[in-house]
């Protein structure tokens, strides 16, 4: 009988233990899957997305008293977008370029200039000394972007304006600029923002790099004034590595003839090549038979998981094409425009 009582009590025991043991585990398995989800929120995949809104309209014929002008202003934007569409991060920056021919058609500013995006301008801007709260456009862009974060793009759009210029007390201190293309941006670039690898806490880059080697005088045919800008917006991790990578570029052409008109449609707002997609037409050149656009995606692919110092160090050949296996059958076109864009645009990654 007291067998039966002591091999009782002992099975009682041991299903006490292994019951305590049981309720135990499915705690820790509870607080691990809570800890999961919250590195999940904090580091959880987000959208990169970049857009460019450009235009031409401020363009100007030559005259016998004055040259002509051709100015191609391109507003910038990068987001970093969680899975909800809020903005978890901005960067806006803008070419404005502007590029001078004579009244016989000739092009008369430097075909060498490398041509400073705004954001690098900075003070020599000159925003700051008219400006009514003295403020210079990085700063009052760099405003704007903040404001914007945490927000959707439905409350970007819904920004109270007066004739252009933000009217919200939270922004009337620091941005007295109008913000329309700004507003433009931030929803297109968010409607492009695909999930790249970005984690919710990387640092997010915008880099642009612009120059009018391209341009030509009038003659027979009409003189181009041509702005050739490179887009890329990254984003880098804590360890400097690129966790996602978008690249783009725009050949913004205004035309002028031999006595210096414009011939070009102002009215009509420059393409990037993304946008332009197979319409850019190298797929037919290209020994791979890849669009631009594939072959520069293949690239922001490929520097994923690199440092800048990597992706400087891409093997190429004289002509700037690369020779890494591992690019070669994706990418034939040259990439040193891409490379410099990429390293500034990790540069102000913040």
């Amino acid at each position: 009988m007291r067998k039966k009582i002591a091999l009782l009590l002992s099975l009682a025991l041991v299903l006490s233990i292994a019951t305590a043991c049981g309720k135990k585990e499915a705690k820790q398995e509870e607080t691990q899957q809570v800890e999961t989800q919250q590195e999940e929120t904090q580091q959880g995949t987000a959208k990169t997305g970049l857009a460019v809104i450009t235009s031409t309209a401020k363009s100007t014929d030559a005259t016998a008293d004055a040259e002509g002008l051709a100015q191609v202003d391109s507003t910038v934007v990068a987001v970093l977008v969680d899975e909800d569409g809020k903005i978890l991060d901005c960067a806006i920056d803008a070419a404005q370029t502007q590029i001078n021919f004579s009244a016989d058609g000739k092009i008369t500013t430097d075909l060498a200039t490398e041509f400073q995006s705004k954001q690098e301008l900075g003070t020599n801007y000159g925003l700051g000394d008219s400006s009514s709260i003295g403020k210079e456009w990085n700063e009052q862009v760099d405003a704007f972007a903040d404001y914007v974060v945490g927000k959707t793009v439905d409350e970007v759009k819904g920004i109270a304006l007066t004739e252009g210029v933000p009217s919200d007390a939270d922004l009337t201190s620091s941005v007295t600029i109008r913000v329309g293309d700004f507003i433009s941006g931030v929803e297109k670039a968010v409607n492009n923002a695909k999930s790249l690898g970005a984690n919710a806490d990387d640092k997010l880059g915008l880099g642009v790099t612009t120059n009018i080697a391209k341009s030509t005088d009038a003659g027979e045919a009409d003189g181009v004034a041509q702005a050739y800008s490179n887009y890329s917006a990254v984003t880098t991790d804590k360890d400097g590595k690129i966790t996602s990578c978008v690249i783009d570029a725009s050949q913004s052409d205004v035309n002028f003839s031999a006595t210096g008109a414009i011939t070009s449609d102002l009215t009509v707002a420059p393409q990037t090549k993304q946008e332009i997609g197979t319409g850019y037409g190298l797929a037919d050149k290209s020994g791979i038979g890849k669009e631009w656009f594939e072959q520069v995606d293949a690239l922001a692919q490929y520097v994923a998981g690199k440092t800048v110092d990597e992706v400087k160090g891409i093997a190429i050949t004289e002509e700037g094409v690369p020779t890494d296996s591992d690019l070669s059958s994706s990418v034939t076109i040259k990439i040193g425009d891409y490379t410099t864009v990429i390293d500034k645009a990790v540069a102000n990654a913040r």
